[in-house]
């Protein structure tokens, strides 16, 4: 079990999710590394609460976190109708930016594990690399897609990105598999940190662009990818994540 370092944390739908602001996390971070703690950072989506209410697996990626984030509207405003509101929405692609920059300020490394091509992965390290002055890439890599059934090559990924000794690793491969991954690299990498943060990895790049800002901030993002990948969207965001996120904002006004 993770420390969670005495931040309030509130309660949706079984998941404990921390009351906590992006500049805080960063703060947080650099004071941990600084002592030589490691940590895992969880930023869960509608989705992800809902699928942790019947997945062990899924409740024990929240289980271990140190900081666990509220990656979707639908999770703040839940909060702020149970009158426990969360400061703000806290996301994995906002995150790979502020870490980075706070990272640079202590002159800290990071390791790129995502992307959809290995150039992906090294445009999105080279793209930070420029943006913040100090900060020092420890390396990169996109496992191909479908690696992690295949053990050996599990073994040869975790191998790298210990080998490497990063400060923090930006785990982008794809929600559970990129947890998957983060559990089992924390025991060989005890002072390190992880962030799960999905598409980020791509959003640095540029092969994909993120929502405008007012779809982020109300709570339409998921309408701007809808449109980008409506075959492997569609049955996830329409069938299961709107009933339970209209179902999550009643239960919590209920409250």
């Amino acid at each position: 079990m993770s420390l969670h370092y005495g931040f309030a944390r509130v309660l949706l739908d079984g998941a404990r999710v921390h009351m906590i602001t992006e500049r805080r996390v960063v703060a947080v971070v650099r004071r941990a590394l600084a002592r030589g703690d490691g940590g895992r950072i969880v930023t869960p989506n509608v989705d992800i609460v809902r699928q942790a209410r019947h997945d062990p697996e899924v409740r024990g990626f929240l289980d271990d976190a140190t900081l666990v984030l509220a990656d979707g509207m639908p999770l703040v405003w839940a909060s702020h109708l149970a009158r426990t509101p969360l400061p703000e929405r806290v996301t994995g692609s906002s995150l790979i930016w502020s870490l980075s920059a706070g990272l640079a300020a202590d002159r800290r490394s990071v390791y790129v594990l995502g992307g959809d091509t290995p150039a992906v992965a090294a445009r999105a390290a080279a793209r930070l690399a420029a943006r913040f002055p100090g900060l020092r890439i420890a390396g990169h890599l996109s496992p191909p897609f479908g690696f992690d059934a295949d053990p050996a090559a599990v073994d040869r990924v975790a191998a790298a990105v210990a080998a490497a000794r990063p400060d923090l690793v930006f785990a982008g491969i794809g929600f559970p598999r990129q947890e998957r991954l983060v559990s089992r690299l924390r025991p060989a990498l005890p002072a390190t940190w992880f962030l799960g943060c999905g598409m980020a990895v791509n959003f640095v790049a540029g092969l994909h662009r993120r929502a405008p800002v007012w779809m982020q901030k109300t709570g339409l993002e998921w309408a701007h990818r809808l449109r980008g990948e409506p075959r492997r969207l569609a049955r996830r965001y329409l069938r299961h994540d709107a009933p339970y996120a209209l179902r999550l904002l009643a239960t919590a006004a209920r409250r």
